[in-house]
């Protein structure tokens, strides 16, 4: 496992899936047997995706989240533990059954997803004290186990530490429970219009901002931008992201997020890390395979170089 000894530590915390992603070229409809041209197994899920884009774009990645005591569970552990992600802190619940899921993926990267979660994986919860969360220079959740996510985002807010949400589609009042305790949240799309009943992602950002008027928000809606507000400044702000060919979304908004959480540990001003986590993320459809498409911190800065070069100075305004 790559140690990235001088990056800044981020902790993940949620979702460690083993995914069988097929790849064909229509989406089916109805009955019938489709027949992939492409397929692969890897340990995927959201924070186990943001986990393996924060070693790739240079930092190091611990993962807290739970996998049964099966062959899947050791298969994912292992699997992630070979992509550079630190998973000593994660847990095996006694009895119950890893995450799978199987997902197909069309020619223009579009996805259908069939996911399997075990109640019981999330029956205990893990520690999370100042001593667990003062190694990580920032920590980042998904919405996958609310107990503990909750805990960490409370215990990394009171250290000073940046506590990021990855707002992701949940049940509206575990969104509720989470996003109060975090200091940043990054919402998709479909999870920020069910918050908040508003079909356009500009109209969106008012209302959550008025919402969590101390929070940096921003709405992530893909090809289109990424829109924010900053904390105590209810001015809408949109970032354009670069143009490409989709050959797989998958995973994608994680690569944003794992990209993203690192560049707060970095601090790194939110304007350029809304930029780059975009740019990680438009260059993550461009390869099939999931979280296996992650770019490098250098591929991504090349990408971003060259955009800008080719396209002028990306669109990053003020509305």
């Amino acid at each position: 496992m790559a140690d990235n000894q001088g990056g800044k530590h981020v902790l993940c915390v949620g979702a460690a899936v083993l995914d069988t992603l097929f790849r064909v070229h229509d989406m089916p409809k109805g009955e019938g047997k489709v027949l992939p041209y492409e397929m692969l197994q890897i340990a995927e899920g959201m924070a186990s995706s943001a986990a393996y884009a924060v070693h790739r774009m240079g930092g190091r990645a611990s993962l807290w989240g739970a996998v049964g005591d099966d062959e899947t569970g050791s298969r994912i552990l292992r699997d992630l533990s070979e992509s550079g992600i630190n998973t000593s802190g994660m847990t095996v619940a006694t009895g119950a059954r890893s995450a799978l899921s199987t997902i197909i993926i069309d020619n223009r990267g579009e996805r259908l997803i069939v996911p399997f979660y075990d109640h019981r994986l999330h029956e205990k919860k893990r520690s999370c004290t100042p001593q667990d969360i003062a190694p990580f220079d920032a920590v980042l959740v998904d919405v996958r186990w609310p107990e503990l996510a909750l805990d960490v985002l409370k215990v990394a807010r009171t250290l000073g530490k940046p506590a990021i949400l990855d707002g992701d589609v949940a049940p509206v009042e575990i969104l509720e429970k989470l996003a109060p305790a975090a200091s940043h949240i990054v919402f998709s799309e479909p999870a920020a219009a069910r918050l908040t009943g508003l079909e356009t992602v500009k109209d969106m950002l008012p209302v959550l901002h008025a919402r969590y008027p101390e929070t940096f928000i921003a709405v992530t809606a893909g090809p289109a931008g990424c829109w924010w507000t900053e904390p105590n400044d209810p001015t809408v702000h949109f970032q354009e992201t670069m143009s490409i060919e989709a050959v797989d979304t998958l995973a994608a908004g994680d690569i944003f997020h794992g990209t993203f959480a690192l560049a707060m540990a970095e601090r790194m001003e939110s304007r350029a890390a809304i930029r780059l986590s975009s740019v990680a993320a438009a260059l993550k459809c461009t390869v099939f395979g999931g979280r296996a498409g992650a770019p490098t911190r250098e591929e991504t800065e090349d990408a971003m170089r060259q955009w800008q070069e080719r396209d002028g100075e990306p669109a990053l305004r003020a509305s």
